[in-house]
C-alpha cells in the first residue's frame, strides 16, 4: 500500500511539473502577456498556411489571413489581409505604426502583398494621399 501511494505521489508531481512547463512555454500565453504589456509579438504557424496569424502591437491585437499563390519559383504566401476585432484599441496608432506592422509581416512573408480591412484601410488610403 505504501509503495502504491509513493508511486501515485510521484506521478502527481510529474504531472504538475509537466503542466507547469506546458503553461510557461505556451505561445498563446506569451501573446496575451505581450498584449497586456503593449509589446510586439507575432504568433504564427508558418507551416500551416490555412491557419491565421495573430500579432499584438502597442496594445492592439491584430489577426491576419494568409493566401497561398505562385511566385516565379515556388508556391508562397502572396497575399495577407490584416484586421482587428476591436477598433477601439487602435486609438493612438499612427501611419508609422501600421508601416511597422507591414514590415514585420513582410519579413516573414517577403512575397506577400499586405492589405488591411476596414477601418484601417480607409485611414491608410487617406494618409497616403496627403
Amino acid at each position: 500500500m505504501v509503495i502504491i501511494l509513493r508511486l501515485l505521489l510521484i506521478v502527481i508531481i510529474l504531472f504538475l511539473l509537466y503542466s507547469g512547463f506546458k503553461y510557461l512555454f505556451n505561445p498563446k500565453r506569451k501573446l496575451e502577456l505581450a498584449h497586456e504589456q503593449k509589446q510586439f509579438y507575432f504568433l504564427d504557424d508558418k507551416e500551416n498556411v490555412r491557419k491565421n496569424f495573430l500579432l499584438t502591437y502597442k496594445g492592439a491585437l491584430f489577426e491576419g489571413e494568409k493566401y497561398l499563390g505562385t511566385t516565379t519559383n515556388a508556391f508562397e504566401v502572396v497575399s495577407v489581409f490584416i484586421w482587428t476585432k476591436s477598433t477601439s484599441s487602435l486609438q493612438g496608432l499612427t501611419l508609422d505604426d501600421f508601416n511597422t506592422i507591414e514590415e514585420e509581416v513582410k519579413k516573414r512573408y517577403p512575397f506577400s502583398k499586405v492589405d488591411w480591412k476596414s477601418p484601417i484601410k480607409e485611414l491608410l488610403i487617406k494618409k497616403r494621399e496627403n
